[in-house]
């Protein structure tokens, strides 16, 4: 290709002006593209605004700075190394077929606790799912306490009388710049998949509840996604201070009287600070954005009817123990501690978490309540509104995950539905660049590409994935992909037991406190029979 023609088809017009983006291969990629002007100064948490029109040809060749987050030391299998962090990081990334005609569009949204994450991220180049047709965007959105600070204050300033989920609008921003310039790369507005693992499995759950996001997207994946108890913006419940208050104390920490004065605190300083003082980034729930507390939403019916693709890991917590008790030091005492803690549900748990595997049955515990219960809970509520959806568990090992007793790991599918085995952090165990490994990457990219397509997951040389409302199907990952039906039996009938009865009694949050570190379960109500 000449430089001449290059230049031509980078070159894309969209409402702020024009970019110039790169062409690789068959393919055209913008980098760094920004959505909404930057949350800086007394922008900083406030809605997304955005972008006024600039002059001549931006450059997007390069990918933006991360959104603020904590600098991490590598030490774990999640760390990357050092990359940029800025306040002004709303931006996206694009990989559209260069011959794209109303492509459909899988929007990408990385995990991270809330706490941390990047577009930027090798893991997450979009080039392998643009091969199979798609035109694939990322998105930067603000982290930890400058993405989901809540404050008294903050709610006087919004019309709206509401304050946090900035995050939240950020992404929704984002989807609002994609349903006007997508077309212009070859991307059709109307067949927009939301995506995302972890964290950004929950903003899909978030973006499905939210009202203002309705009509954004037409399909969702989420990926190890976890249905928990979300504060209120303002009363305490379940468990947990209200978002204002918690917010009113980080400040009073600070020894910021007003957000004036948060506002004058530079954004690293803030974000060291939050995170030195347990500050939890979360949705609030405030009527508005999030309406209700999302098993709420989702059992009224009221969530997004769209096609759904969800699912979790088999070994989850092998890399997150810090969400999981010590194993304790006999099967006695195990049992001593469920049946005081589980009451009636005591012989129901364990059947399900036994004494004979103590460690197995506390990692499964865990997994379960929040990654298992939840990923069923989303193929069962969205066929339940006659829409399709699939569920899946991911249990695919290899050498040296398993080694490191990690087998099929939180966010361990990710090389695989990316086909980025070379885009792994440092301490992340190595997927083995062989036939088999490819296989069932390219299966996964066929799937997760099929279904933003038609809202069908379908793969070359590979099963059918059936649906799985009616016999309760789903699809198994395992050395190659396996159909089977009825999902680990009892796991989720008991966990959504468990999650009732908290929610009835108004008090006690529903997330990681199960099992050994479970606080006594309130008595049966008729409502959770």
């Amino acid at each position: 290709m000449s430089a001449s023609s290059a230049d031509i088809g980078s070159v894309v017009d969209t409402t702020a002006g024009a970019l110039r983006g790169t062409v690789e291969g068959d393919l055209r990629v913008f980098r760094g593209v920004p959505f909404a002007e930057p949350p800086v100064g007394p922008r900083r948490w406030q809605a997304p605004h955005p972008l006024p029109r600039w002059e001549g040809v931006k450059d997007a060749t390069t990918f933006g700075p991360a959104c603020f987050q904590p600098k991490e030391k590598l030490s774990n299998i999640y760390a990357s190394d050092p990359m940029p962090m800025s306040e002004d990081c709303l931006t996206l990334n694009i990989w559209a077929p260069a011959n794209a005609r109303n492509a459909p569009i899988f929007f990408w949204i990385y995990g991270g606790a809330l706490w941390s994450g990047a577009s930027r991220d090798p893991m997450y180049d979009g080039r392998r799912l643009a091969e199979r047709g798609v035109v694939v965007v990322s998105i930067n959105y603000r982290l930890g306490v400058l993405g989901w600070l809540a404050h008294p204050d903050l709610s006087a300033e919004s019309k709206q009388g509401i304050s946090g989920n900035y995050g939240l609008l950020d992404q929704i921003e984002a989807l609002r710049w994609v349903k006007h310039n997508i077309g212009a790369f070859g991307g059709d507005p109307a067949n927009v998949t939301i995506a995302g693992e972890s964290a950004g499995a929950l903003s899909v759950m978030y973006l499905l509840a939210s009202p203002p996001a309705r009509g954004l997207f037409a399909k969702a994946i989420a990926q190890s996604a976890y249905m928990i108890s979300t504060p209120d913006l303002k009363a305490a419940r379940h468990g947990a201070p209200s978002a204002e208050q918690s917010g009113a104390s980080f400040a009073a920490g600070l020894h910021a009287p007003d957000i004036a004065a948060l506002r004058a605190i530079d954004a690293e300083t803030l974000t060291r600070a939050a995170r030195a003082t347990g500050f939890g980034p979360w949705g609030a729930v405030d009527g508005q954005l999030l309406p209700d507390q999302l098993v709420t939403v989702f059992d009224k019916g009221q969530q997004a009817p769209v096609p759904l693709l969800a699912g979790f890991n088999s070994g989850e917590i092998r890399s997150l123990t810090v969400l999981a008790p010590p194993v304790p030091g006999s099967a006695a005492e195990y049992e001593a501690t469920i049946r005081d803690r589980y009451g009636d549900l005591a012989e129901a748990f364990l059947k399900l978490y036994p004494s004979t595997h103590l460690k197995q049955s506390v990692l499964a515990t865990t997994r379960d309540a929040l990654y298992g219960w939840t990923a069923e809970r989303l193929a069962r509520k969205q066929a339940a509104l006659g829409v399709p959806s699939y569920l899946y568990l991911f249990d695919h090992g290899y050498p040296s995950a398993d080694q490191s007793d990690l087998h099929a790991f939180h966010a361990s599918e990710l090389p695989f539905v990316f086909g980025t085995f070379d885009g792994t952090p440092p301490l992340w165990p190595k997927v083995p660049e062989t036939a088999a490994e490819r296989a069932i990457s390219d299966a996964m990219i066929d799937y997760w590409t099929s279904f933003a397509r038609t809202g069908r997951p379908q793969a070359r040389n590979a099963p059918d994935w059936p649906a799985f409302m009616g016999a309760e199907a789903y699809m198994h990952f395992a050395d190659r992909p396996r159909p089977d039906k009825n999902l680990m039996p009892g796991m989720y009938s008991f966990n959504e037991q468990v999650m009732c009865r908290r929610r009835a009694d108004g008090t006690i949050a529903w997330n990681w406190n199960v099992g050994l570190y479970a606080s006594k379960l309130p008595p049966r109500v008729a409502r959770c029979e």
